[in-house]
């Protein structure tokens, strides 16, 4: 498995969580309540945690390739949804 950790700052860390879990859900099988969420999608998941002024996004594929990939869906919904406040998106490997 294969997995990157991306640790955004932001005061909106809920509002960005709900947004991805309720935009996602109508396609894909998703969980969320209580500051986290989960989102399955058909090449892996996506893991989402809202701590203070952090949204801590965590996704995990069965190869490199799809991880990437799927960095790339999250990090370009989640920067659509905060167009007014530009966010820093950066991924590590987890």
């Amino acid at each position: 498995m294969s997995t990157a950790i991306a640790r955004v700052a932001t005061p909106l860390a809920g509002r960005y969580l709900t947004q991805l879990c309720k935009h996602f859900e109508h396609k894909l099988a998703v969980t969320h309540g209580d500051g986290a969420g989960q989102i399955a999608f058909s090449s892996g998941t996506c893991r989402l945690r809202a701590e203070a002024d952090t949204l801590v996004l965590e996704v995990q594929a069965g190869t490199a390739e799809e991880t990437a990939r799927l960095q790339d869906v999250v990090a370009r919904h989640l920067e659509r949804f905060a167009f007014r406040a530009p966010l820093e998106i950066v991924w590590q490997p987890g």
